[in-house]
């Protein structure tokens, strides 16, 4: 069993930027994941199995939903908190961050901004202290940089609705208590539905045979004529913005996560470097490889100043999504071209379980791939600053 030895790199002192809660926030975290989770993150990735054991632990240190306020069961923290819980997640695994931000961003925060007061209270405190597991259906198998084109439906029946439909590449599906679901009604219009786990006709099947995201767990949500009341309906938004909005968070904590995914590989990279001997002295003696790591860390800080100015917008209400994909899809490429470096430095033993890059790099050929393609979020920003749009949008 590898030891956790991380250190986080500040090459720019990004710390004199943080209040004294954020770095408390970030070194508790920090400390319950080399303890619960570093241990077995290996062994349950090998085995492709989710460790569902952790989610009372991820509630304990306000994992989920850290900026929902403490009235519906949250923490109540700042964005910058969110991200910095986030990034320590993803530094160990993307897998577990995912389960985190799939819960806090595209459950709780629908749930939060779109619902009721008697919807807030029902189910915000049981997804806070992960008593509930929640999970988000939008993408359909065939609609996923197109969610407009969704198929999935329902039809007034009275007091309730019947949904009929099916989603694919759903995060914590299997093990949801409840599913924010994206369905058109009978015009058209776009609605998030709450469906809750036992709803007959409602069914959410495990998909196998990932080799990416290994420990976490990924299934379908199947609707056959499921009743779900019009009280679990989100009366507060709808049309596509409304689960555009949602991705937003998710985006934006991607953002962090996978930051933290590429400092814990260029941590390892740099000290398996002043380790390993060769012709007489450490690789890190050598330029090539000093030229690796002069890179990783530069592209690192970029990144960390990218993020903590896009957390105090979010804090501040002023980031745009934009401006929000631009970092998501910044960060993702960064990390996966700073963990394929960090595993030619680390040799044969980099593709090993001794060292966690070659997961992060197989972890992290999903995450650019979900919650926007980097081609789609490289789209918007094109977009944004010509004003024309190069993709069909359907708002």
């Amino acid at each position: 069993m590898a030891s956790d030895l991380y250190t986080h790199p500040d090459y720019y002192n990004m710390d004199d930027l943080l209040t004294e809660e954020h770095k408390l926030i970030r070194e508790s975290v920090r400390a319950w994941v080399k303890q619960n989770v570093s241990p077995i993150i290996e062994d349950y990735y090998e085995r492709a199995a989710f460790p569902k054991h952790l989610i009372k632990g991820l509630g304990e240190i306000g994992a989920f939903g850290p900026y929902i306020p403490q009235e519906y069961g949250g923490p109540g923290l700042d964005h910058i908190s969110y991200g910095l819980i986030m990034q320590e997640l993803e530094r160990c695994d993307s897998g577990l961050r995912s389960t985190s931000s799939v819960q806090s961003s595209l459950v709780m925060y629908p749930i939060y901004k779109y619902g009721n007061e008697e919807q807030r209270k029902k189910y915000l405190p049981k997804l806070a202290s992960g008593e509930f597991l929640g999970c988000f259906g939008l993408t359909e198998p065939d609609h996923g940089s197109n969610p407009g084109g969704m198929l999935t439906n329902f039809k007034d029946a009275g007091d309730h609705v019947i949904l009929n439909g099916a989603k694919m590449w759903i995060s914590n599906a299997p093990l949801s208590d409840v599913a924010v679901v994206w369905a058109k009604d009978e015009s058209g219009r776009i609605h998030g539905l709450i469906v809750e786990k036992g709803m007959e006709g409602f069914s959410a099947p495990e998909m196998h045979g990932k080799l990416s995201l290994r420990a976490s767990i990924t299934g379908e949500l199947l609707f056959d004529n499921v009743k779900v009341p019009k009280a679990n309906i989100l009366p507060n938004k709808s049309g596509l913005g409304a689960p555009l909005g949602c991705l937003d968070s998710a985006r934006y904590g991607i953002a962090w996560g996978a930051l933290g995914a590429a400092m814990d590989c260029y941590d390892q990279a740099l000290r398996y470097s002043k380790e390993r001997i060769q012709f007489g002295e450490p690789i890190a003696a050598f330029q090539l490889t000093q030229k690796k790591l002069a890179e990783m860390i530069t592209e690192i800080t970029k990144a960390q100043l990218l993020t903590l100015r896009l957390g105090q917008l979010r804090n501040e209400g002023k980031a745009t999504s934009a401006q929000i994909s631009m970092a998501k899809r910044n960060n993702v490429e960064i990390a996966l071209r700073i963990a394929r470096e960090a595993r030619q430095i680390l040799g044969a033993m980099g593709i090993t379980n001794e060292f966690s890059v070659m997961r992060h790099m197989a972890n992290l050929e999903s995450v650019v791939t979900y919650e926007g393609t980097h081609d789609i979020h490289l789209l918007i920003t094109g977009m944004d600053i010509t004003g024309i749009s190069a993709f069909k949008r359907e708002i």
